[in-house]
C-alpha cells in the first residue's frame, strides 16, 4: 500500500512569539515520518494566517521562502478559527490523501500524528484526537469543559467527548463536508454528522510554550453558545417547559387570588403585585432574546456570504 499524501493544516491568529518553533518541531516530524514510509514524500504544511494583527504573516512567508514544502494562505480579515480550518482544507481537496488539523501552539501532542496515520491505514476515515486525561488543567476549566461536552451530548450534539480540532479526515469526508454550506461552522458537531469509519487516538496535552492562549473564558463561552444555537433547538424547547411552567405558576395565582377573594381575605400589597410582574417579564425578555438569537442566525445563513476570504497564497 501506498503511502498516503498528508497535508496538515495549522490555522494561526496572533502567533508570532511561537510559530518559528512551531514550524521547526513540524518540519523536524515531518521529515521523520517521509523517512518511516508512513506519509508520502510530497506530503506538505499549509499555515493559514487569520488576520492576524502582528507579524505571523510575514513570518509565514519567511518559512515559504526557505522551505517549499510549507503552503502560506492567508485570509483578508479575521474569519475565526473555524473558518480558517476550512479556508485550509478546502483550497487543497483534490491534491492530498488525507488531512489532519492541528492548531499553532501545538499543546495537541504531535507524536499522536503517527498513530493516526496508522488508524487511517487500517479504513478508519475519521481519526479524532482525543485527550487521554485532563490533569493539566486547572480545576475550573476542567469542569466548565467536561460540562460543555455533556452538556452538548444532552442536547443532541454529536460531539466527541474531549475532542477539540486535533483530527485526521480521509479526502472522500473533506468532500462531503464541503457540501456543509452553513456559514456558522462547528466542526466538533459537524464531522461526527458526516458518518464513515472512525477511530480515536488519545493523547496528553501538553503546555503552551510560548505566547497566549486565544481561546480565554469569554470566547470560550462564546464557542459553546455558538456550538449549542447552530446544531440543538433545546434551548427554544426550554422556553416552551418554562412557559407551561409559568402558566401553572400564573393558574395557581389566580386561584389563590379568588380563594382569597371569596373568603373575604383580599391581601393588598406592593411586593405581592411587583414579584410575579417582574418575573414573567423578565422571562419574557430572556425568552424573546433567545427566539432573537436563532432568527439571527438564520438572517446570517440565508444572506450566503462567503465563510471567508483569501488575500493571498504563497507556493501553491
Amino acid at each position: 500500500m501506498n503511502p498516503a499524501r498528508l497535508l496538515l493544516v495549522v490555522p494561526c491568529y496572533n502567533e508570532e512569539a511561537i510559530l518559528y518553533r512551531t514550524y521547526a518541531k513540524l518540519n523536524t516530524y515531518y521529515n521523520g515520518i517521509k523517512e518511516q514510509g508512513l506519509i508520502a514524500e510530497d506530503s506538505r504544511i499549509c499555515l493559514v494566517n487569520d488576520g492576524s494583527r502582528d507579524k505571523t504573516w510575514s513570518i509565514i512567508e519567511d518559512i515559504c521562502s526557505k522551505d517549499y514544502n510549507i503552503i502560506g494562505v492567508g485570509l483578508s480579515r479575521n474569519f475565526g478559527h473555524q473558518s480558517a480550518i476550512m479556508a485550509g482544507l478546502e483550497q487543497h481537496v483534490n491534491d492530498y490523501d488525507c488531512f489532519i488539523t492541528i492548531d499553532a501552539d501545538l499543546q495537541d501532542d504531535i507524536n499522536a500524528i503517527t498513530g493516526m496515520i496508522e488508524k487511517h491505514r487500517e479504513g478508519a476515515m475519521v481519526v479524532y484526537g482525543v485527550r487521554g486525561d485532563r490533569s493539566s488543567d486547572s480545576w475550573f476549566k476542567r469542569v466548565t469543559a467536561e460540562g460543555f461536552y455533556v452538556l452538548m451530548q444532552k442536547m443532541g450534539v454529536p460531539v466527541v467527548f474531549n475532542h477539540a480540532d486535533f483530527r485526521l479526515m480521509d479526502q472522500r469526508v473533506l468532500k462531503e463536508l464541503g457540501n456543509f454550506r452553513e456559514i456558522n461552522m462547528f466542526l466538533r458537531g459537524i464531522v461526527p454528522l458526516i458518518g464513515f469509519k472512525n477511530e480515536k487516538v488519545f493523547y496528553s496535552r501538553l503546555e503552551r510554550e510560548a505566547g497566549e492562549t486565544k481561546y480565554p473564558l469569554s470566547k470560550m463561552l462564546l464557542f459553546a453558545w455558538n456550538g449549542i444555537t447552530s446544531f440543538s433547538t433545546f434551548p427554544m424547547r426550554l422556553v416552551l417547559y418554562f412557559g407551561f411552567a409559568n402558566f401553572f405558576i400564573a393558574m395557581l395565582i389566580v386561584v389563590y387570588i379568588l380563594f382569597s377573594y371569596m373568603i373575604g381575605h383580599t391581601v393588598a400589597g406592593w411586593t405581592s403585585t411587583m414579584l410575579p410582574l417582574t418575573f414573567f417579564s423578565g422571562f419574557n425578555m430572556m425568552a424573546l432574546g433567545l427566539i432573537g438569537e436563532y432568527i439571527g442566525k438564520i438572517y446570517e445563513e440565508v444572506k450566503g456570504r462567503p465563510r471567508y476570504i483569501i488575500e493571498k497564497i504563497v507556493n501553491e
